[in-house]
């Protein structure tokens, strides 16, 4: 098991849209880990180190974000940002390809691929992470975003890893549902 140096967790209740139109409350939650990587400052072909450190992390804490939720998890969304001395790539190692699996679990399935971004920047540096519907990757009123920081991290070596989870869509969505499937 790996021990994060910092784990973080961030609550937004949606309770009317930007121009304060009422809505249904929203709830979204993210848990952030911010951890050394072992791979800093290298150029490696094998990262599967990395690849288990995400699969370790999602396990440990998806669970702890989707407690925080007061309905059940409809969206979810993933990220990295890495310090300068690590590769975009080492990000992308940690959220690809075994995080998904624990995220899934933790919301009771998942059909749909898991949105992600990855980000390289100094501490204090905002990353973006998309969020969609976990079963219907074209529910329009799904696409959403938390936007997160820590402001000590990520250090130089640090990879901050973002697991985010939302009870409901955006607040009043009014771009449709999608492409109709047949």
């Amino acid at each position: 098991m790996i021990k994060p140096r910092k784990v973080v967790f961030q609550r937004e209740v949606v309770t009317a849209a930007y121009a304060g139109a009422p809505c249904d409350p929203i709830t979204r939650v993210a848990v952030m880990a911010v951890f050394r990587n072992p791979l800093a400052g290298q150029v490696v072909d094998d990262l599967s180190p990395l690849f288990q450190i995400g699969h370790a992390l999602g396990e440990q804490l998806s669970g702890e974000a989707i407690a925080q939720l007061p309905g059940a998890p409809v969206s979810y969304g993933k990220a990295a940002l890495v310090g300068p001395m690590c590769e975009m790539e080492h990000g992308g190692a940690v959220i690809h390809p075994k995080l998904g699996a624990p995220m899934r679990a933790a919301a009771g399935g998942g059909k749909a691929v898991i949105p992600s971004n990855v980000k390289i920047g100094p501490p204090g540096t905002l990353i973006d992470v998309p969020l969609g519907h976990k079963d219907d990757p074209w529910s329009f009123d799904h696409f959403d975003t938390m936007t997160l920081f820590i402001a000590d991290a990520p250090g130089p070596e640090e990879i901050v890893l973002c697991l985010a989870y939302a009870d409901g869509g955006r607040p009043n969505p009014r771009c449709g549902s999608g492409p109709v499937k047949s």
